[in-house]
C-alpha cells in the first residue's frame, strides 16, 4: 500500500484529508509540525510527501530542499501564492494545489506524482486551459470545508439524503440553507427528478395556491393560461419550500392537505393529480415557538420536521473562513477579471475577528465589492466595508447578563481559532493581551 507523509498544521483538516486518502487505499500518516515530519522522513519510508507551505515552525521549501527529489513532494497553500508555490517547484516539487481544492483535484494530482520519476529543479510549466480548467472545478465542486460543525452537518446530509424524509433545514440567514436542500437532492435517489425552489416568504397568500397546486385558465382574474403548480412541476423529484414559516394559516391547511393526501387539483380543475415529491423546507424561525404561539399548525409542523438540520452561522464555522474566502477570491477574480492573489495580512485578522452577521452570502458580497476595487493584487483593508472594521469585543458594562455571555462568547470563539493562544486571541478580538486575560479572570472560564 502506498505510504503518504502529509505535514499540515490545522488539525481538523489534516484529518479529513487523512480519512479521505484512506477510504482511497492510502497508508497515511500525518504530522503537524515539520520537525515532527523530518523525524517521520528518517523513520518511515514514504512514497509521496503532501506538506503545507505555510507552517508555524517550518518552511515547507526547505523541505522540498533537503529531499532533493528523492521523493514526489506535493505542496499545498491556502493563499493561492503562485511565485512562492513556482519556487518549491524549482526547488524540486513535483507540483502544488491551491486550497481550496476538491477531492478529485488532489486524486488527479497524487496520481501524477506517483507515477512520475524524480525530479530535481524542473521548471513548471503552466497554461491557460490547465489554471482556468482548474478554476471551474474548484467552483463547480464541492470545497473541502474543515469545521467540525461542517462535517457533522455533512454526515447528516450524506445519512438522510438517500432516504424520503421530509427534512426541515434550520438556519440564519445566508447561511446556506437551498444550498444544503440542493446537495440532499443531488445525493438522493431522486437526482435525475426535477428540484423545484419555492419561496414561500415572496408569495401573497392569495397565491399561494396557485404556485402550489397550479390553474386552470380563467379559473380567477387573471388566470390567462394554464398553470403547472410547483407540486405538479416537481412531480418524482424534490419540492424545496424556503422560509415555510411565513406561510399564512390557510396555505399552511392547503399544504398539509396535499402532504397526507399526496393528491392536488389545480385552482378550477375537478381533476386530481397524484403526485410523487419529497419535501425540503426551510426557515429562519424558531417554528416551535411559532406552533406554541398557535401561528404554525403543529400537525403540519411534524410533517416537515421527519427529520431537522441546523446550519451553523459563520461565526462558529472555525476553520471554513479562509476556504470560502479563498474560494469567493478565485470566484470573483473570473468573474470581474481581476488577477488577486490574495489577502493582506491585516485583511484576515479582520475577516476572522469580525462576527459575520450576514453569515456566507455576507462574506460574498464583502469579497466581491473587494475585488472589485482592488487594484493591487492583495485585498488590503481600505477596500472593505466600515462595518468590518469594528471591534467584536464591544465596550460592555459587566452587569449586563446579556451582553456578559455574548463577550464570553466571542472569548472562548477566538481561543478557540487561535488553539488558545492568547496572543493571538487578542489580536483577533482587537484588545491588548492584557485586557483578554482581565476577561478571562472576570468571568473564571476554565481554559
Amino acid at each position: 500500500m502506498t505510504k503518504i507523509l502529509i505535514i499540515e498544521d490545522d488539525t481538523s483538516f489534516a484529518q479529513m484529508l487523512q480519512k479521505f486518502l484512506a477510504r482511497n487505499s492510502y497508508d497515511v500518516v500525518l504530522s503537524h509540525t515539520g520537525l515532527d515530519g523530518e523525524k517521520q522522513l528518517k523513520e518511515h519510508d514514504f512514497q509521496l510527501v503532501i506538506t503545507d507551505l505555510r507552517l508555524p515552525d517550518y518552511d515547507g521549501i526547505k523541505l522540498v530542499s533537503n529531499l532533493k527529489g528523492e521523493i514526489p513532494v506535493i505542496v499545498m497553500t491556502g493563499y493561492a501564492e503562485v511565485s512562492t508555490a513556482v519556487k518549491a517547484m524549482k526547488m524540486g516539487a513535483y507540483d502544488y494545489i491551491s486550497k481550496p481544492f476538491t477531492p478529485d483535484q488532489m486524486l488527479l494530482v497524487i496520481d501524477g506524482a506517483l507515477n512520475s520519476k524524480p525530479v530535481v529543479s524542473r521548471e513548471p510549466v503552466y497554461s491557460k486551459e490547465k489554471v482556468e480548467g482548474a478554476k471551474e472545478a474548484t467552483t463547480s465542486q464541492e470545497l473541502i470545508l474543515t469545521s467540525e460543525a461542517t462535517q457533522k452537518l455533512e454526515e447528516h446530509i450524506v445519512l438522510v439524503a438517500p432516504t424520503d424524509m421530509s427534512v426541515l433545514i434550520i438556519g440564519e440567514s445566508g447561511t446556506g440553507k437551498e444550498v444544503t436542500a440542493k446537495a440532499i437532492h443531488q445525493k438522493s435517489t431522486r437526482n435525475e427528478k426535477p428540484y423545484i425552489a419555492l419561496d414561500c416568504g415572496a408569495i401573497p397568500k392569495e397565491l399561494a395556491a396557485s404556485e402550489f397546486f397550479g390553474h386552470i385558465k380563467g379559473s380567477f382574474t387573471g388566470a390567462v393560461a394554464d398553470k403547472v403548480g410547483s407540486f405538479e412541476a416537481a412531480n418524482g423529484g424534490t419540492l424545496f419550500l424556503d422560509e415555510v414559516g411565513n406561510l399564512s394559516y390557510e396555505n399552511q391547511i392547503q399544504l398539509l392537505r396535499a402532504l397526507q393526501e399526496r393528491k392536488i387539483k389545480r385552482i378550477g380543475s375537478n381533476s386530481e393529480i397524484q403526485v410523487d415529491v419529497r419535501i425540503l423546507s426551510a426557515t429562519n424561525e424558531d417554528l416551535k415557538a411559532a406552533v406554541e404561539k398557535g401561528t404554525f399548525r403543529e400537525d403540519l409542523y411534524h410533517r416537515l420536521n421527519e427529520f431537522s438540520l441546523q446550519i451553523p452561522a459563520l461565526k462558529n464555522r472555525h476553520g471554513d473562513l479562509s476556504v470560502l474566502a479563498s474560494h469567493f477570491l478565485s470566484k470573483f477574480n473570473e468573474k470581474l477579471n481581476k488577477q488577486i492573489v490574495d489577502f493582506s495580512a491585516e485583511v484576515w485578522d479582520i475577516f476572522n475577528a469580525y462576527h459575520w452577521p450576514g453569515n456566507i452570502r455576507e462574506l460574498q458580497n464583502v469579497i466581491q465589492r473587494a475585488v472589485l476595487l482592488s487594484t493591487t493584487d492583495k485585498v488590503e483593508a481600505k477596500v472593505l466595508p466600515s462595518e468590518l472594521m469594528s471591534p467584536v469585543l464591544e465596550t460592555v458594562e459587566l452587569g449586563s447578563l446579556s451582553k456578559a455571555d455574548f463577550e464570553k462568547e466571542q472569548i472562548v470563539n477566538a481561543l478557540k481559532r487561535t488553539n488558545y493562544n492568547k496572543s493571538k486571541a487578542a489580536k483577533l478580538l482587537q484588545v491588548t493581551r492584557k485586557t483578554l486575560y482581565n476577561r478571562i479572570n472576570y468571568y473564571d472560564l476554565d481554559l
